[in-house]
């Protein structure tokens, strides 16, 4: 059986690379941890993988803006070998800072598979003005959506968040119409019974309470929670009050088990 390769991007201020990795390890992936500076110097390092992902942290300190600093360093040193990986049809995933990231080079949403990276939203200062760290419903939208990551999963789930910089901000009316009609809109903030969130349940104010979006082809995920940190029943915070059976337990595991196993059958 294939194995299937994780390169997992860190820079100065990367600080969920070995909870990522866990995950990943634990659905069957291998897995390497790559600085920026070891990409730029060995640029074929990317090539080998089948999937990209970019963990959360507060790379460069959050400098100018969350995220900005190491999209601009990608998009200005490997820009070339980013368009080749995604072209190839390989995977990423970019979850808290990773998810600025991307958005913040245009990987993301990528409206009509437009490959030169426009700038089209952004991850802006949450409303409280506040750091933000909590466990947070999100609404799955998996029926209706193309994203190859969150196959199965139920329409609610339970997953932390902790982030201070987190509020998803769409271009225009446009570009967040197409997100809705394209499937784009993979996770809402949500209550519990599922229902409209506001503030505490939207943490930051999203626009449309977005808390996640892909690609149009579904292969490309950014999301401001945290699945890395809820892939053990032991995670969750009334585990005890759970049966280990419950399958809100450990649901975060789900995110990568669905990106290993797609990239073993079509990469």
């Amino acid at each position: 059986m294939k194995k299937v390769k994780t390169l997992i991007l860190r820079t100065a201020g990367t600080n969920c690379d070995q909870e990522t990795a866990h995950a990943f390890r634990q659905v069957g992936s291998e897995v390497d941890l790559v600085h920026i500076n070891a990409l730029v110097k060995d640029k074929k390092i990317l090539s080998k993988c089948h999937i990209l992902a970019i963990p959360g942290g507060f790379t460069y300190g959050d400098d100018i803006a969350s995220g900005k600093i190491l999209a601009n360093e990608i998009k200005s040193k490997i820009n070339k070998e980013m368009h080749a990986f995604v072209n190839s049809g390989k995977l990423v995933i970019g979850i808290c800072n990773g998810f600025q990231v991307l958005v913040k080079m245009g990987l993301l949403p990528k409206l009509g598979g437009k490959s030169d990276f426009q700038i089209e939203a952004t991850l802006s200062l949450n409303d409280s003005g506040k750091f933000e760290d909590r466990w947070v419903h999100l609404k799955s939208d998996s029926k209706n959506t193309k994203c190859v990551w969150t196959k199965g999963l139920p329409e609610i789930i339970y997953v932390p968040i902790a982030h201070a910089e987190g509020k998803f901000i769409p271009k225009n009316r446009s570009v967040l119409k197409s997100l809705k009609d394209n499937g784009q809109v993979v996770f809402r903030y949500t209550t519990q019974d599922g229902l409209e969130a506001s503030y505490p349940e939207n943490p930051n104010g999203s626009t449309d309470a977005i808390a996640g979006i892909c690609d149009p082809s579904g292969r490309i995920l950014g999301l401001m929670p945290h699945p890395e940190r809820h892939v053990s029943f032991l995670q969750h915070p009334n585990w005890r009050r759970l049966s280990r059976t419950d399958k809100r337990l450990g649901i975060g595991l789900k995110v990568f088990k669905n990106g290993v196993n797609f990239a073993k059958k079509n990469l």
